[in-house]
């Protein structure tokens, strides 16, 4: 296939606003690849590269060559290519990588450069699309969307999913499965407002955990080898010694769990979140708190799979396997009082709040249904950085006012739904300047345009409905929380559930 046409469709999907018409030209790109291009070719029309890393950045995109006037480029031939550059090491490799660059680019037309200096800068990894593409994949296959939806989520690559369905169908899906050591995308909760909210879609009784402030971790063990890995599927072994001598404690050959790791004071109360999130971006961190696991769901043990268990077959497992100071606090509630007095106690813990769990459902694994919700003390969202303003004043010189984006299912892009300068403090504003100077696409000397990647934590006291936002909706005093590195840009919330929260609990109108 020429990657042309490749180029083409990635145009042509962010030009329809339609999720069906951009579902219909994927699935029709995807049945043009050959079967050694579906890998790379899947990837490229997700907006990610095959090669996680390439050592090519915005600097090595610079003095392109003049774009070759006629299409000779097949997807064969560009995944070679990259791939070429992206084993490129030792001395001289940063100009062996620059001619190599040129080269490719060289042999690009103007459209195939675009989309190649796109998907080297990571610009077209927006919000649902890969999401989009797993719809197209089905549609290309003719195989149902839940087959190809859980088998992306166990295997957590979506170039294996297409590959298996394209040449194999359904049976080929049927054979991905969860494998000790491969991590596969965790089940997320809801959000209510309150713990009364959470049991309409729970239903009683249900489990009440506690909501930890800390980092989500998924511990694969096999014999004595020990994975830790973060809630978007990074390795982070090697940072969590204690996380890992714990696993290999447990009375188990094979086992998987779901849980988190926190810092502790000494008095046993959490530490703030970001002093657990720098240590656990860390390697080797020392000179402070340990990172404490613990866990909240057996999804392997010992050749059983559990992902399809009800929730009391999995936890009464984890109570058989685990000792109970690494199972996190929960109970079961059969009315609202005893819903609101965990929650209460969870707050004055210290903790972030609880997370109500229908007791009969089976671990839906990359979902965010109802089957999990989520109760904190204040409304909050997580929202991704679409751009931020230069300071002024006291802030000159620092990149302040952050410009929100809720994920727009629909379109794969985001919506704007504000802007917001509280709650940083000097030291979030050096870190943010930093951040965002590295993800800028454009600066007019006023507002810098960034790749919408970073995620942040917003607190809100309410939804405004507002005519200045595509949307149509505001947040109501929002103020910054904390940045989330824990989590990409397709896991932050929806517009769908800022208007939900909007029509819950109506603010007054913006004026």
């Amino acid at each position: 296939m020429l990657f042309l046409d490749l180029a083409a469709t990635s145009a042509a999907v962010s030009a329809v606003p339609g999720r069906k018409a951009k579902v219909e030209l994927l699935a029709g790109a995807l049945r043009q690849l050959e079967p050694d291009e579906v890998a790379a070719g899947s990837a490229y029309l997700a907006g990610e590269l095959r090669q996680r890393q390439t050592g090519v950045g915005y600097a090595g995109l610079r003095d392109l060559p003049a774009p070759a006037a006629e299409a000779v480029l097949t997807v064969r031939e560009v995944d070679a290519r990259i791939a070429d550059i992206s084993v490129v090491a030792g001395a001289g490799s940063q100009a062996r990588r620059r001619e190599l660059v040129g080269e490719l680019f060289g042999r690009a037309t103007a459209d195939e450069q675009r989309l190649l200096v796109g998907l080297f800068g990571g610009e077209l990894r927006q919000g649902a699309q890969a999401g989009l593409l797993a719809d197209a994949v089905a549609k290309a296959a003719e195989v149902p969307m839940t087959a190809v939806r859980r088998a992306l989520l166990l295997s957590g690559d979506l170039k294996q999913v297409a590959v298996a369905a394209l040449a194999g169908g359904a049976e080929a899906l049927a054979g991905i499965s969860l494998r000790v050591g491969t991590p596969l995308t965790p089940m997320l909760a809801a959000s209510a407002p309150d713990v009364g909210a959470a049991l309409l879609s729970t239903g009683v009784p249900a489990t009440v955990d506690v909501k930890l402030d800390g980092i989500r971790i998924q511990v694969h063990r096999s014999g004595d080898e020990v994975a830790v890995f973060t809630r978007s599927l990074d390795d982070i072994t090697a940072r969590l010694p204690g996380v890992v001598a714990a696993a290999r404690a447990l009375p188990v050959s094979e086992v998987v769990l779901d849980g988190e790791a926190m810092a502790l004071g000494a008095d046993g109360r959490p530490r703030p979140f970001q002093e657990t999130s720098s240590r656990a971006a860390t390697r080797g961190a020392s000179g402070g708190p340990p990172l404490v696991p613990y866990f909240f769901d057996l999804l392997h043990v010992d050749g059983a799979d559990l992902l399809d268990e009800p929730g009391r077959v999995r936890w009464s497992a984890l109570a058989e396997t685990l000792p109970g100071d690494l199972i996190v606090g929960r109970r079961t509630v059969t009315t609202e009082e005893e819903a609101a007095a965990a929650f209460a106690e969870a707050i004055a813990a210290g903790q972030e709040g609880v997370v109500i769990k229908a007791q009969e459902a089976p671990y839906d694994v990359g979902r965010r249904g109802s089957a999990w919700v989520k109760v904190k003390p204040r409304h909050t969202l997580d929202l991704v950085v679409l751009a931020v303003e230069w300071g002024h004043g006291r802030r000159k010189g620092w990149l302040s006012n952050l410009h929100l984006g809720a994920r727009d299912p629909e379109t794969g892009g985001f919506v704007m739904l504000g802007k917001t300068f509280k709650g940083l403090t000097d030291e979030l504003l050096r870190w943010q300047t930093e951040r965002f100077r590295a993800l800028a696409v454009g600066d007019n000397g006023w507002v810098v345009t960034v790749r919408p990647e970073q995620v942040v934590e917003i607190a809100f006291d309410g939804v405004q409905t507002s005519p200045r936002y595509p949307g149509g909706v505001a947040l109501r005093f929002a103020r910054v929380l904390r940045y989330r590195d824990d989590k990409r840009a397709e896991e932050a919330d929806t517009i769908d559930t800022v208007r939900t929260i909007g029509a819950q609990a109506p603010a007054e109108p913006e004026d």
